[in-house]
C-alpha cells in the first residue's frame, strides 16, 4: 500500500471531479444539493480522538462484493479501486449510478485497519449510491457481504464534512489497530459552475460478523 499516496489529498481528485455532474447539468445550488451532516453527527473533540473501537475480532483479509446501508436505502455491488499514475484514486464507474467502490491497495473492509469504501453523489443521470450520505446519523449499521461469505456489521461513529483544502488526512486514512471503515463521497458547499466542494465522510467500527 502506498500510505503517502493514499494520505495525499491529491487521490480526492478523482471522486470530486466526477461529483455534482447532474446538479451542475440542472442549474442546482445550496438548496438543493445533496444531504449535509449536521454538527450533532460529528467526531467529539478533543487532542487524539479517534471512532469508536470495535466490539468484536478482526477478519481475515476478503474482497467486499455489496455494501448496505438500510437508514439510507443503500445496497450496492462494489468494485476495486487502485491509484493511478498520479497518485489519485480511481472512481467507480460513474454510469452506474447503484456502484460503490473500495481501494483496494489498502485495507479490506472487516480485516484490521481502515477500510476506503468511496461512491458517486450522483452522475448525469441523477442522484448516485451515496448521495443520501451526509443524512446518515450516528449509530446507523453498513453491512458489507465479502467474498469469504461472511458479512462485516459496522456502526457509524460520525459523519462529517470538508472543504477540500482542509481535508484531515489523517483522522480520516490514519491506521487503526481495529476494523474500521470510512465511507466517502462529495459534499460541502456546492456551485453551479464546478460542483461540490469538498467531501462527506462517514466514520464506522466493527460490531458483528454474520
Amino acid at each position: 500500500m502506498d500510505r503517502s499516496a493514499l494520505r495525499s489529498r491529491s487521490w480526492l481528485a478523482g471522486v470530486v471531479a466526477l461529483c455534482g455532474v447532474w446538479l451542475v447539468q440542472t442549474g442546482s445550488d445550496l438548496r438543493t444539493a445533496a444531504p449535509q451532516p449536521s454538527a450533532a453527527q460529528a467526531l467529539a473533540s478533543g487532542p487524539g480522538v479517534r471512532p469508536g473501537s470495535s466490539a468484536t475480532g478482526p477478519l481475515r483479509p476478503s474482497p467486499p462484493v455489496r455494501v448496505r446501508i438500510p437508514a439510507i436505502g443503500v445496497d450496492a455491488p462494489m468494485t476495486g479501486l487502485r491509484l493511478g499514475e498520479d497518485g489519485s484514486l480511481a472512481a467507480p464507474p460513474a454510469a452506474d449510478r447503484n456502484l460503490a467502490g473500495w481501494f483496494e491497495g489498502g485495507t479490506a473492509p472487516g480485516a484490521a485497519g481502515t477500510a476506503i469504501v468511496a461512491g458517486h453523489v450522483d452522475n448525469a443521470k441523477g442522484p448516485s449510491v451515496f448521495y443520501s450520505l451526509g443524512s446518515l446519523k450516528k449509530g446507523a449499521s453498513v453491512e458489507i457481504d465479502r467474498r469469504d461469505g461472511r458479512t462485516a456489521v459496522f456502526s457509524v461513529d460520525a459523519v462529517e464534512v470538508y472543504e477540500k483544502d482542509e481535508f484531515p488526512d489523517e483522522r480520516v486514512y490514519g491506521a487503526t489497530p481495529h476494523p474500521s471503515l470510512r465511507l466517502i463521497t462529495c459534499g460541502g458547499g456546492f456551485s453551479s459552475e464546478t460542483g461540490y466542494l469538498g467531501n462527506v465522510v462517514a466514520y464506522a467500527h466493527l460490531t458483528d460478523v454474520r
